[in-house]
């Protein structure tokens, strides 16, 4: 068997095409990381704000709280079960919310975009403890007063802490600004529940959000509810209704990223392709060395494939190196699904690193198989004499 470090030497012997092969490489596994990272983050942001624990309920064939509606007297119906926790306060751990979008300017520029603005109750921040209030404090209960997500008091005018913002015929004073982390939350707007539904002259909750009292029994509650002939809605776990809102876009960036990864690796594949027939190509005297000196076609075959490998993992490590300062950076967008805006980063786990140096190892492999195959093919006496 020809020693690695054949492979390694051969490779810095050609040190400027092996740096070329490996930046094609990387710029591929780069792409590839990104997209990865960007869908991985958009759904680490929706997942979070959900919990386990909490329940959602909207109306029956709505895919999000916007679309939906539940009247007050199934709110009562269903604030009454016997499976929604009790808080300290002795009062049930439920929250009827109401969602609706409205448009903001972004500062600096003359860009809008859609914001939801959520109605809120007593026991909202509670059912969501990622949400905890960074300067401020809460809104009054029949104040026209507003919390701002920190996202949203970035990159919005009017939404800072002690600026006022217009909509819904009335003025609406920032008390305070909360910190919701890495979750959907950031890129909302609470208020009081009542005040807003007035100001939008609503009459019925856009959803129901309780915490269970037996996290076990979701599945039993499920199909009761949903089967109460006085009640027309749908029953979700948390984190499963945030989930689904991230599916539209996902899907999306997945597409666009494969596509885009497609294109590039071809590029990179042919790349390595040249590099190893190059290689092969001038190095005919060695390979009729190595065969005189005894090493057979399978040795010869692996020693190359080992260079193209070498040089995929190379690309799949320098790529993943860039790729990995992507977290840095925080983008926002609107989430297709509810058509509000939603700020997400990039995240990079440990499966999508293993998912991208395979897929690096990968694009050596195609690049120098055909190569590897005619240096284990040529004959010992070719070999000689056309070196």
């Amino acid at each position: 068997m020809i020693p690695f470090s054949y492979s390694l030497r051969n490779l810095w012997t050609r040190r400027l095409t092996t740096a070329l092969t490996v930046a094609g490489m990387a710029l591929v596994v780069f792409v590839f990381a990104a997209t990865l990272m960007l869908v991985e983050g958009l759904q680490q942001t929706l997942v979070d704000t959900g919990s386990p624990e909490n329940v959602v309920l909207i109306r029956k064939g709505s895919e999000t709280e916007v679309q939906s509606g539940i009247d007050r007297d199934a709110a009562a119906i269903l604030a009454s079960q016997p499976e929604v926790a009790i808080g300290g306060d002795s009062q049930p751990l439920l929250a009827r919310e109401s969602v609706v979008l409205i448009n903001l300017d972004k500062r600096g520029s003359d860009q809008e975009a859609n914001v939801i603005i959520r109605g809120i109750g007593p026991a909202s921040l509670t059912l969501r403890p990622q949400a905890r209030l960074a300067e401020g404090r809460m809104p009054r209960p029949g104040a026209a007063e507003i919390v701002t997500g920190s996202s949203i008091a970035r990159r919005f005018r009017g939404a800072a802490l002690g600026e006022n913002l217009r909509f819904g015929m009335r003025d609406w004073q920032v008390v305070g600004v909360f910190d919701a982390g890495a979750t959907g939350f950031n890129s909302e707007i609470w208020g009081d529940v009542d005040q807003l539904m007035q100001a939008f002259r609503r009459t019925v909750y856009s959803s129901v959000v309780f915490r269970l009292r037996d996290p076990g029994a979701f599945a039993r509650y499920k199909e009761r509810i949903e089967t109460d002939p006085r009640l027309t809605v749908e029953v979700k776990r948390e984190i499963t209704f945030y989930a689904d809102q991230s599916e539209a876009m996902g899907t999306f960036l997945r597409i666009l990223g494969t596509t885009l990864t497609l294109i590039f690796s071809i590029g990179a594949v042919i790349g390595a392709m040249i590099t190893m027939y190059a290689a092969v190509a001038g190095r005919i005297t060695e390979i009729g060395t190595l065969r005189a000196l005894g090493f057979g076609r399978g040795s010869i075959l692996i020693a190359f494939i080992a260079e193209s490998l070498l040089l995929g993992l190379l690309g799949g490590l320098v790529g993943l190196f860039f790729a990995s300062f992507m977290q840095l950076i925080t983008i926002s967008t609107m989430n297709w699904q509810t058509f509000s805006e939603l700020a997400f980063g990039f995240s990079l786990t440990p499966g999508i690193a293993i998912k991208c140096l395979a897929f690096a190892l990968v694009m050596g492999l195609s690049g120098g198989l055909l190569p590897a195959r005619r240096a284990a093919r040529m004959e010992l006496v070719e070999a000689l004499r056309d070196g």
